[in-house]
């Protein structure tokens, strides 16, 4: 029985998709609740107190003090909602998670002065029409420099990637360039991730190719979401992460009871020569990506890696620790 099409695709559903599509289909087709974790409130509440030290207070007004006065506030409202209260934290564990907090808070004025940041939006939520497909984000900041270019910031409270992971952490990072570039009519001329708990700024700047390429893999991973919804056929990929999935014990590779697999021999993809639609994703990525390198002369993307190094098209900022930068509603998830 074919399954309901999802109403929207995001960055952070493609990245879902593309690490396991059985995982996919029980957070976003199926809906079945996740356990909240500390560290994912615990990111709520410092993107929360980040937002309301740039929405209340004006360039010049932006101190540390005044930022955990911010993040006091955004606690207290925090305290009273049903996902922080099912953590169950007694009175030293939620001291030491409001210090952790804090401690992110301030790490922040370390990758960047806030007082010479020239934001213009905070929290904006974006949507656009891709060929029938509805492709919506939600960008943390959205600064002007000072040479008048858009600029995204985004910002981390878990680890940075490591060197060989870093590519796949930028892809959601050129999604919210595209949606800049259809919605606002312009491409922004960097997007700058800041990692709050390392205190390392990763920048990436987008250009046509990295466009022309993000909207090729996120067409490719739509029309594979739609092919696997059709026939019932979402696969489970095994990997690292699998330890840390919150659906493992539905997973028919661990024993569970999930949906019966088709075309595997061990749940897997691929593992009897069959092509599942998480395959099909990587062809077609590599196609398109391929010829949006041929089109521009070059890679797709850039960035630089955790440790200052340019990635291939890529500029140069604050790696190591510390370092410095010169520089919608709440509640909302990406």
């Amino acid at each position: 029985m074919p399954l309901q099409v999802p109403r929207s695709l995001s960055p952070s559903k493609v990245t879902a998709f593309r690490s396991c599509p059985l995982a996919f289909r029980f957070s976003v087709i199926d809906r079945l609740p996740e356990p909240v974790s500390p560290a994912t409130v615990k990111g709520t509440l410092v993107h929360r107190a980040l937002e309301r030290l740039f929405w209340y207070h004006q360039q010049g007004e932006r101190s540390p003090s005044v930022a955990l006065s911010e993040l006091d506030l955004a606690f207290e409202e925090i305290k009273e909602d049903d996902e922080f209260r099912s953590l169950g934290l007694c009175e030293k564990d939620s001291d030491d998670f409001l210090d952790d907090a804090a401690t992110l808070v301030g790490h922040y004025f370390e990758l960047e002065d806030p007082n010479v940041a020239r934001a213009i939006g905070i929290e904006i939520l974006l949507e656009a029409d891709l060929d029938g497909m509805l492709l919506r984000g939600i960008i943390d900041r959205l600064d002007l420099d000072d040479s008048g270019d858009l600029v995204i910031v985004d910002y981390k409270t878990g680890r940075a990637p490591g060197v060989t992971h870093e590519h796949g952490r930028l892809g959601p990072v050129h999604t919210y360039a595209l949606l800049c570039e259809r919605v606002l009519g312009r491409r922004p001329s960097k997007v700058r991730l800041l990692y709050l708990r390392d205190r390392i700024a990763i920048e990436a700047v987008p250009s046509e190719q990295s466009s022309r390429a993000t909207g090729v893999r996120t067409a490719a991973v739509w029309s594979a979401i739609c092919r696997a919804c059709a026939t019932d056929d979402f696969r489970p990929h095994v990997s690292a992460l699998c330890g840390l999935c919150s659906f493992r014990h539905l997973c028919p590779v661990f024993g569970g009871e999930g949906p019966v697999i088709k075309n595997g021999t061990d749940g897997t993809d691929g593992t009897d020569g069959t092509d599942g639609p998480a395959d099909l994703v990587g062809r077609a990525c590599g196609a398109g990506l391929a010829g949006a390198e041929k089109a521009g002369g070059g890679e797709a993307g850039g960035g630089v890696t955790a440790g200052g190094e340019p990635a291939t098209g890529g500029v140069p900022v604050s790696g190591g620790v510390p370092a410095k930068v010169s520089g919608l509603p709440a509640g909302a998830t990406k």
